[in-house]
């Protein structure tokens, strides 16, 4: 005998209800809705800690066609970050020599509360119109609309949450490998503020010893390093909520030690080094943002996921200089200092899901870390 699919429902803030069947497991959970266009790298968005506390909408039709594997994980804990995954249609098939079972499979044995058959396309452009909303998937019969919608107003916005700390590592911890040609770097100091496995995965090309301070990282335990560089990593929510972090970026500029900011790593050089960073209307989540490099002239598709970015308005251009722009709507995508070996980016270099256009930029962060230039070129 067949079951029936059970009934989920998706409700957003502003009180739209999207009536599909359960995926994962079924239960109610809450969080920020926001969607991505990617159609593929499913498992590395699931599994992206700059996603906790949020909800993802896949715009892609049908998502799950090619599995999961063991590899693709992008969370150092090997577990999902999202709070809710939202799909037109999962597929109930895994067909690709790298998987290990199915998403449905993967959704349920990570206890992910999701949705499908809904229609994603009317879903994406409702939070295109209204904005990233509050919003909660539910399975629960009993729960009226009107009840859950009170519950989901009234959980935090989030700016009101302390996510960086949820995510980060606990301890320090190093990754050595064997020096090879490829290595330009000796030692580097990895500032984890909710770090993707790929910028890791990436970097042991480049640098022949990792060393990986949690959040809260002070200026002592990465002079104690004695490192040559110090890369700010990705990370969820609001950089205004990192103001230790800020500080020491401001403490590693008077000290001129080469710093690269990527992503929440951007945000918080740029409020250090006073801009303007404020929450975005939707954010920019997918594998196909065009970025213009000002310094080549040259345009790379990006992998970008971040809600917040640094204002035009008040830019302190006196300091910073933009280095990128995205294409689709003018938003600054990075910046450099003007005497300072100190660069960041919005987007991506190591993708993870998305295209390796701008890799090059490890390249040139190490560069500048080596000959000790007074900005990275």
């Amino acid at each position: 005998m067949t079951l029936e699919p059970l009934i989920a429902r998706l409700v957003l803030e502003d009180g739209s209800v999207y009536t599909g069947q359960s995926t994962g497991v079924p239960g109610t959970t809450l969080g920020e809705i926001v969607f991505n266009t990617c159609m593929t790298g499913y498992q590395e968005i699931l599994t992206d800690p700059s996603y906790t506390g949020q909800m993802v909408v896949m715009t892609a039709p049908e998502i799950g066609n090619y599995g999961v594997n063991t590899e693709d994980i992008e969370s150092s804990g090997a577990s999902v970050s999202v709070s809710g995954f939202i799909t037109r249609k999962l597929s109930p098939v895994a067909s690709n020599w790298r998987s290990n079972g199915t998403l449905g499979d993967y959704l349920t044995h990570n206890q992910v509360t999701g949705i499908c058959g809904v229609d994603t396309r009317a879903i994406t452009r409702r939070i295109r119109t209204a904005g990233a909303m509050k919003a909660g998937i539910t399975t629960d019969t009993t729960l009226s609309t009107e009840a859950f919608l009170e519950q989901i107003r009234s959980q935090p916005r989030l700016s009101d949450q302390d996510l960086v700390a949820k995510v980060s590592c606990k301890a320090p911890y190093t990754l050595t490998q064997t020096k090879t040609v490829s290595h330009t770097v000796d030692k580097l100091v990895v500032i984890d503020f909710g770090m993707k496995q790929g910028i890791l995965r990436y970097l042991k090309g480049l640098v022949t010893e990792l060393v990986v301070l949690p959040h809260n990282a002070t200026l002592e335990d990465v002079l104690a390093q004695n490192a040559q560089g110090v890369l700010l990593s990705n990370g969820p929510g609001d950089p205004e909520n990192c103001p230790d972090a800020i500080a020491l970026v401001q403490q590693l500029m008077a000290r001129r030690i080469p710093t690269f900011g990527i992503c929440l790593g951007h945000q918080i050089i740029s409020l250090a080094c006073g801009a303007v960073v404020a929450k975005m209307p939707f954010g920019h989540h997918g594998g196909n943002h065009p970025v213009k490099d000002t310094l080549t002239n040259t345009i790379a598709i990006t992998s970008q996921n971040h809600g917040f970015a640094t204002m035009p308005h008040n830019f302190p251009s006196d300091v910073l200089e933009v280095t990128h722009l995205n294409l689709f709507d003018g938003t600054i995508a990075g910046v450099r200092h003007k005497t300072l070996p100190v660069a960041s980016v919005q987007f991506h270099p190591e993708a993870s899901p998305g295209p390796h256009d701008s890799a090059y930029l490890f390249t040139r962060f190490m560069q500048g870390v080596l000959n000790g230039q007074p900005v990275m070129v």
